[in-house]
């Protein structure tokens, strides 16, 4: 979540949400269309880096269940160790995590799907809460089908308000693994937050609602939270943290806001995360890939250990 976009269009939504709400019109088109504009903060194709370096990527076209048409980018590893849905935050478009490819894939080992939620990037349509969400399941769906395993096979990963819909995902239908990153407990608290002494929170209606939710998930959590993120107050990490079930575990980083790019620890965190999985229901199927780029730094020095590589590329 985009900490500009949010404080400087929050006050407008305020506004607007009293007057709707003294016309008893708290949920009507204009006032919900603008919520969802302040929630939601998408960048459209082609703006953006949409042929990165060092990235090799099959394009991913599928539908949710309405009919938008959707677009990701899918990287197939040829051995994977997991395969991992990755769903963003809320501004941009996922060609803003390019830079996230190369640290799932090539130094952790995982094949990697990322996708763009409608409205975003390639993706088709409007955002809004019941749509995003949506959106994932169709992700996860093509993900599944793609690699040839169970949906609930798959490790879900979001940050921000894409943890919130990872949490959705994985409270519903399960997971193999849940990994979540400065996510925040519900849209009202936010809101709350952000315009604290109005009654902002109780004029939303986008809710979700983690907090609500990350109880009915019963499966490996780790969760991260930035000390000093100055959008989500890192007291709403360790309260989402606070209801979710065991096995988890809390990575509390230091000297990080809000959208601050997390530090080598934090994948090794990850990496030692996704060896402690349970292993899946059905092996997972290796089906043609594209060819990996080796990864050579420090003049023709090759980095062959996951720790190594970790270490050396996340700076």
């Amino acid at each position: 979540m985009s900490t500009h976009i949010a404080r400087s269009l929050l006050p407008c939504l305020l506004a607007a949400m009293a007057i709707g709400s003294l016309a008893g019109c708290r949920s009507a088109g204009p006032l919900r269309t603008l919520e969802n504009s302040v929630v939601f903060a998408p960048t459209t194709y082609p703006t953006g880096n949409w042929q990165p370096t060092g990235v090799n990527f099959e394009d991913a076209w599928f539908t949710a269940d309405d009919g938008t048409k959707l677009h990701g980018w899918y990287v197939p590893h040829e051995n994977p160790r997991a395969v991992v849905l990755y769903a963003h935050g809320n501004a941009g478009n996922l060609s803003d995590r390019a830079y996230l490819l190369p640290v799932l894939h090539d130094q952790l080992d995982l094949s990697v799907m990322m996708f763009d939620y409608r409205g975003y990037g390639r993706s088709e349509g409007s955002p809004d809460e019941q749509g995003i969400l949506r959106d994932a399941r169709a992700a996860r769906t093509w993900l599944a089908r793609r690699v040839g395993i169970a949906e609930n096979d798959i490790v879900l990963m979001g940050r921000s308000l894409g943890g919130a819909v990872a949490i959705d995902m994985a409270a519903a239908d399960g997971a193999r693994g849940l990994i979540i990153e400065s996510t925040f407990t519900s849209l009202p608290d936010m809101a709350g937050e952000l315009l604290p002494m109005t009654p902002a929170k109780w004029l939303m209606s986008n809710w979700l609602d983690s907090l609500d939710k990350i109880s009915k998930y019963r499966g490996p959590l780790l969760h991260s939270h930035g000390r000093d993120d100055s959008l989500i107050p890192f007291e709403q990490g360790q309260q989402l943290f606070a209801a979710a079930n065991q096995p988890k575990r809390f990575l509390a980083i230091p000297g990080t806001d809000h959208n601050d790019q997390q530090p080598a620890g934090y994948y090794r965190a990850v990496d030692a995360f996704i060896d402690q999985l349970p292993k899946p229901k059905r092996p997972i199927a290796v089906r043609e890939t594209i060819p990996s780029l080796d990864i050579k730094l420090l003049g023709h020095e090759t980095i062959t250990s996951r720790r190594d590589r970790i270490d050396r590329v996340v700076r």
